[in-house]
């Protein structure tokens, strides 16, 4: 097929990029600006466009499929001449979907551990040698790309984001997705710019679980409230489901491991840190026992796995020093408080410096930024930094220094605008028996991180 990607330059968008062109695809995009490391695996795979910038006159029709990204708007020039010569024009979750609609389709959702949960599932599949298609959030090891597609599997693995599909397709993409088996981490209201309410963003969720297929398989964690009471509501709404409940394992930290024990009893050691990476993985170990998987086998299987990249990702270890930086792509409260729990449980006998980058939609809304009263206080020194160019980029009006203060609910918070001050105050960290963990979904405006 010939297929057109506009916003190729995406995170997700690349990767589709670069998988439907090894399949044999002829395969162009475009966007008006493209960053690394999309560029360079773009331009290595000979598919970085010639020009930045939307050109209607490459949109023919002798193109298939028009795959939109998110980055693109609605008024998009590309996509109005799409519309005009009536080309399909699909989401990456709509085109993703039906690449898979013949396999046996396993969907990771919720509010948190979606990517590190998805990573899991893959290397243990890879280990023992199974061959999936997936979809995932991020780079992992071992993996040439974030995407698969194979005519010869017959199983994919994806992660399913509550997020709007396209421009012009407002609904969750993981409502496009179908699966016969699926898990739910937990809820913890996200994404205020989509979802204006809680009860708007649990409605999305009540819509996933109606999505699956008759007699699908669904595992949840137990111990989230919210989600109990969504799964309460499927047991008379969904009663061919079958529900599949799993919790956190019992903990001993250890040096450089720690010894967990599972509900059936079962003790292991992980090199992971932290009870959230614990409960990800008896929720990876749930959905692998429902492929068919032994537990024995996870259980060995899972021991080489190191974590996602920017998922509790170890930057700089100086173990003489005991000095640890972490960088984590959380962004929503309840991430940062599981984040922070980790690490401090992890390490009882270090300090915890905790920088927390305010760089989504929902956490520079005056709205949503009282949601973070109380997420900063599980460490010993709280940074909170923001860039007031990017709130004036989102359209959002201004919050002052005070007023993230007052929303942290912490009054020895350091709130700190410019990167410069930024860079210097992570110098000041002390490089002895300390841990750092520098959390955000964006780069902290390019600032080095503490060496």
């Amino acid at each position: 097929m010939r297929i057109h990607l506009i916003a190729i330059g995406g995170s997700a968008m690349h990767n589709f990029a670069l998988a439907l062109d090894h399949l044999g695809h002829e395969v162009s995009g475009s966007d008006d600006q493209i960053f690394e490391p999309s560029r360079g695996r773009l331009e290595d795979a000979g598919l970085l466009p010639d020009n930045e910038g939307w050109y209607p006159d490459t949109i023919t029709k002798d193109i298939d499929v028009v795959i939109l990204g998110m980055h693109a708007l609605r008024d998009n020039p590309e996509l109005a001449k799409a519309k005009e010569l009536g080309l399909s024009i699909q989401s990456y979750p709509e085109f993703l979907f039906q690449a898979t609609k013949n396999k046996q389709r396993v969907v990771v959702g919720g509010s948190h551990g979606k990517t590190t949960i998805t990573s899991m599932i893959l290397h243990v599949l890879n280990a023992l040698g199974r061959n999936a298609d997936y979809m995932v959030g991020a780079q992992l090891a071992g993996f040439d790309r974030m995407l698969k597609l194979d005519e010869a599997n017959d199983l994919a693995i994806i992660e399913g984001d509550e997020y709007l599909s396209s421009p012009i397709d407002r609904r969750s993409k993981f409502l496009h997705y179908k699966p016969h088996l699926a898990i739910i981490t937990g809820i913890a209201w996200d994404h205020i710019n989509v979802f204006p309410t809680e009860e708007s963003y649990l409605d999305t969720f009540r819509e996933f679980i109606g999505t699956m297929e008759k007699g699908a398989t669904l595992a949840y964690c137990s111990e989230d409230p919210q989600l109990v009471h969504l799964i309460e509501e499927a047991r008379i709404a969904r009663k061919d489901i079958h529900l599949t409940p799993y919790e956190t394992p019992k903990s001993i930290p250890g040096n450089g491991a720690s010894e967990i024990t599972y509900s059936d009893k079962t003790c292991v050691k992980t090199s992971l840190v932290g009870a959230h990476n614990f409960q990800n993985l008896a929720g990876a170990r749930a959905v692998c026992q429902s492929l068919g998987i032994d537990v024995g086998e996870f259980d060995g299987a899972i021991e080489g796995f190191t974590g996602a990249a920017r998922r509790l990702e170890v930057a700089v270890d100086r173990p003489e020093k005991n000095f640890t930086v972490y960088r984590d792509f959380a962004h929503a409260p309840s991430k940062l408080k599981a984040t922070q729990a980790g690490v401090v449980g992890s390490y009882p006998d270090r300090s915890v410096t905790a920088v927390f980058e305010l760089h989504t939609f929902s956490s520079l809304n005056k709205q949503f930024l009282p949601q973070y009263k109380g997420s900063m206080n599980a460490v010993d020194h709280a940074i909170v930094f923001y860039d007031p160019e990017v709130v004036k980029h989102k359209r959002l009006p201004a919050i002052s220094k005070q007023e993230v203060i007052a929303c942290f609910g912490r009054e020895d918070v350091e709130v700190i605008t410019s990167v410069d001050q930024l860079e210097n105050r992570l110098q000041d960290i002390p490089k002895e028996n300390h841990c750092v963990l520098m959390m955000s979904s964006g780069r902290f405006g390019g600032a080095d991180t503490p060496q």
